[in-house]
């Protein structure tokens, strides 16, 4: 696989991340990059940011007045990307997640922050990747079994 850059941004200051968040952002972008076989050079740019900045963005693109866990702008379509004329990358998109909703999702469903913020990461890079799970059906149960299947091989499966 050619180089992976995933720049990533801390714009809230409510909740302290545990050390190592930054990296498993990373290895989550990289392992959602591998399992879909994209071989070939990357960025995205992920933005941790609280429950009010996700509102408004929220807002402003989906015209939902309310915050969210995280959102996904991807640059591309139909497996065609912008391309970064300087490196050669493909620009992916870019990856919004509340960290405020995070904690709380973690809480809520009894597992560590560090999986919902792998969760959330495999999420949203499959949907930069083209997934969509809004009509349900088989859309959602392939995109949903793939994240399974992303957060097995990097520790972070639910365990039942």
């Amino acid at each position: 696989m050619k180089s992976v850059k995933v720049n990533i941004f801390d714009k809230q200051k409510n909740c302290k991340l545990p050390t190592g968040t930054r990296l498993l952002i990373r290895r989550a972008c990289n392992a959602t990059l591998i399992y879909e076989n994209f071989l070939e050079a990357a960025e995205i740019d992920v933005t941790l940011v609280n429950d009010e900045q996700i509102r408004e963005l929220n807002k402003l693109h989906r015209n939902i007045n309310s915050s969210t866990d995280v959102l996904s702008f991807p640059l591309g379509e139909n497996g065609r990307y912008d391309i970064n004329h300087e490196t050669g990358a493909y620009m992916l998109g870019d990856i919004v997640i509340s960290v405020e909703h995070a904690f709380a999702q973690a809480e809520l469903y009894g597992h560590t922050i560090q999986r919902e913020i792998a969760f959330l990461t495999v999420h949203s890079m499959l949907h930069l990747l083209g997934y969509d799970h809004v009509n349900g059906g088989l859309e959602e149960a392939t995109m949903f079994e793939k994240q399974e299947e992303i957060l097995k091989e990097l520790g972070h499966a639910i365990v039942k």
